[in-house]
């Protein structure tokens, strides 16, 4: 009759002592990979929504903005800002409209930034 050793059931527990937690490990940071991609979504949805919406309304005129939006259960911060475009040689016609969105996920705080250009001289 074959059977293990104590040493060889002793080196099996030492491994799986070893390889539990690692394991473990890597599957709390697939998992909040996993909910950290999905609330980015959530977040450029919302970033792109509140982009369309300022500039057809042309409320992003006025100075930095912020608040907090609802989609779906959850909420969402963001702040907007208007810029100078480094970029223009005017200096002043062509303006970097920001905004950012602020989430939540696994206690963690995220962010997630969209931008355009507007051009204010067609105000």
């Amino acid at each position: 009759m074959a059977g293990f050793t104590l040493a060889e059931v002793l080196a099996a527990l030492v491994f799986m002592a070893i390889v539990i937690p690692v394991a473990l490990d890597a599957m709390h940071i697939a998992s909040r990979a996993g909910t950290v991609a999905a609330r980015k979504g959530e977040a450029a949805r919302v970033a792109q929504r509140l982009l369309t919406e300022n500039l057809i309304t042309t409320n992003w005129s006025q100075s930095a903005q912020g608040g907090t939006l609802t989609e779906g259960q959850r909420q969402f911060r963001w702040t907007m800002r208007t810029d100078p475009w480094t970029q223009d040689p005017n200096q002043n016609v062509i303006l970097q409209l920001s905004v950012e969105v602020f989430f939540a996920a696994q206690n963690q705080d995220y962010s997630v930034r969209m931008s355009t250009l507007v051009d204010s001289s067609q105000q």
